[in-house]
């Protein structure tokens, strides 16, 4: 009988552990992350007053109903369920920035990995709409997340060198995946971000 229960609670145990969610495709492994990060040109952001979200299109339609929020909920859920809408009626999220499981789309914000600000003041503010509509809508890099809402609104438009997130065990793959983005739209970054990164690189 002891043994039974026993059997049971690490059962109950390990079933209440949260399951990592599937990655976005292209982080890159910790030496191409370096080697990406020393090609970056370094250079003060240069913020021209002009940023505007509404600059850089996104959610736009993928496939069907679905839109690019709707297509990275389904892909970063477990047991995702939509309607006829495309909306997540069910499923399972984890936020790999903070820990946290979500079982409502509603506590979930697609995070975009280089913030849309960020990335106009480190040179997509000479970009053409449709290159910002791609920036923010890829799901072909590291740049769009599924995480916790209140997590996502923290961090808002900052770099690493002013916010990281709540997990320090997400640091590695969190820098790999700036970088990666960064590194494929030929985005600068500032030295204190590049110190920032660098540390975080060193955590992997």
């Amino acid at each position: 009988m002891k043994s039974y229960i026993l059997t049971s609670l690490l059962a109950v145990a390990v079933s209440a552990i949260p399951m990592p969610a599937p990655a976005p495709p292209g982080i890159p492994s910790t030496a191409n992350a370096k080697t990406q990060l020393s090609s970056l040109t370094v250079k003060a952001a240069y913020d021209d007053g002009n940023y505007n979200r509404d600059l850089f299109p996104h959610w736009n339609t993928v496939s069907g109903a679905c839109n690019t929020r709707e297509t990275v909920l389904k892909r970063d859920g477990t047991n995702v369920v939509t309607n006829s809408a495309c909306a997540s009626t069910s499923g399972t999220w984890y936020s790999p920035f903070d820990g946290a499981t979500w079982t409502a789309a509603s506590d979930v914000d697609i995070d975009h990995m280089v913030p849309l600000k960020n990335a106009w003041i480190s040179g997509a503010n000479t970009w053409t709409s449709a290159k910002r509509t791609q920036f923010a809508n890829d799901l072909n890099t590291p740049q769009l997340w599924a995480v916790t809402d209140n997590v996502n609104q923290a961090k808002s438009d900052k770099s690493p060198d002013a916010w990281k997130p709540p997990l320090t065990s997400f640091y590695c793959t969190y820098a790999k995946s700036w970088v990666a983005v960064k590194y494929s739209y030929a985005l600068s970054i500032t030295s204190a971000e590049k110190s920032a990164l660098t540390s975080m690189l060193n955590t992997c």
